[in-house]
């Protein structure tokens, strides 16, 4: 069966792959991509392996295989064998000024019966002010955390 995407790796390629399984501080997704496309080179040096072949030797899918040389064909070694970042994006579900009032409210002296504030009685309290209709304790959580982080 002719193969639809086609290895063909040059020397400085091959050097760099032989380097990156070398050294084995790679994610082992990226060491096995590197062995992939070396099995599958069609250049002057490689042995030009079958898809199952080379499947069965490096105890993956065949699909995988073929993933791996699509991806090198259309976007190079790094795209082949480096992780793509994921594309989503998430809306934030508190804004500045809302943050801003929940960080404030956390800081201020928690409610009477209580030593201290809970997620959920933050929660709650940004509710009663008619800061944002609905809100849960993991969204207040998640704010809290972000503006720690980034305060250093």
């Amino acid at each position: 069966m002719r193969k639809q995407h086609v290895v063909v790796l040059s020397e400085e390629e091959r050097a760099r792959l032989r380097t990156l399984i070398g050294q084995g501080t790679a994610p082992a997704r990226a060491l096995t991509h590197a062995r992939v496309l070396l099995k599958a080179n069609q250049g002057e040096a490689g042995p030009a392996g079958a898809d199952r072949a080379i499947a069965a030797a490096l105890e993956v899918h065949h699909t995988t295989v073929a993933r791996v040389r699509r991806e090198y064909a259309t976007g190079g070694l790094d795209a082949a064998v480096g992780r793509k970042a994921p594309e989503r994006e998430y809306r934030r579900r508190l804004d500045g000024e809302q943050e801003a009032r929940l960080v404030a409210l956390a800081c201020s002296a928690p409610p009477e019966g209580h030593k201290r504030w809970t997620l959920r009685l933050l929660g709650e309290r940004l509710v009663e002010l008619e800061v944002v209709e609905t809100i849960s304790y993991e969204t207040v959580r998640q704010a809290l955390k972000q503006t720690a982080s980034s305060r250093g």
